[in-house]
């Protein structure tokens, strides 16, 4: 196939022929890219790589006869034009981080709509690294994950349990009678709890304990 001299070739390796075929029209849409090849298996991938690389490998990492990643380490060159863009259902850390290691620049799921892989293709063509919004936010968290109780707070587990109702909004006579203490040592709990937090008032607690990870939101009462 003779590429214009305006446009980008994209070969698609993907064994899912609904996706594959979903694929090629958000490639065809684009006045900018050109369809090189669109196959099923990491074999095929591998003989159409040997005779062109293209400007964009579009390749899933779970293919019938091996892993996206194997393909992505074989013909990655930090020194060559093609880029690697994942498009997989797999959004783990286990699947995301040796992709990236391989040479891969863009990491795409599944649910990504049609309109928005072109654009995705050409962000990365320009020099940006896209990847789904879920992915980073995952990738993010394992550099800056919550501060919890080795932040230096350390709550006893009772401080902890009033804690956790007063987040949920209960006043002081509902957290008491929902952990079968008195009034007055529910009142010397969250004093405790102040203390240890270094503020003055349940809304400043609140977001305090937020900001260290001290609140479940998920914890059943």
């Amino acid at each position: 196939m003779v590429l214009g001299t305006s446009q980008h070739g994209v070969v698609i390796i993907e064994d899912d022929e609904h996706v594959r075929n979903y694929l090629v029209e958000a490639v065809n849409g684009h006045e900018a890219l050109s369809l090189q090849a669109a196959v099923g298996t990491l074999a095929e991938a591998r003989e159409a790589l040997k005779r062109a690389l293209p400007r964009v490998v579009l390749v899933d990492l779970g293919l019938p006869d091996g892993s996206g990643i194997d393909l992505i380490k074989a013909f990655y060159d930090p020194d060559g034009d093609t880029e690697f863009m994942v498009i997989t259902v797999f959004g783990d850390s286990s699947h995301v981080i040796p992709a990236l290691e391989a040479g891969a620049t863009g990491y795409l799921t599944k649910t990504t709509s049609m309109a928005d892989v072109a654009p995705a293709i050409m962000e990365m063509i320009a020099g940006g690294a896209p990847i789904s919004p879920a992915i980073a936010k995952k990738m993010l968290s394992r550099f800056h994950p919550a501060r919890r109780l080795d932040a230096g707070i350390h709550l006893t587990q009772k401080e902890d349990e009033v804690l956790q109702l007063l987040s949920k909004g209960y006043n002081h006579p509902e957290t008491a009678e929902l952990l079968h203490i008195s009034y007055h040592t529910l009142v010397s709990h969250v004093k405790h709890i102040y203390q240890k937090l270094a503020v003055r008032s349940r809304a400043e607690a609140m977001l305090e304990a937020t900001k260290l990870g001290l609140i479940n939101h998920h914890k059943d009462t």
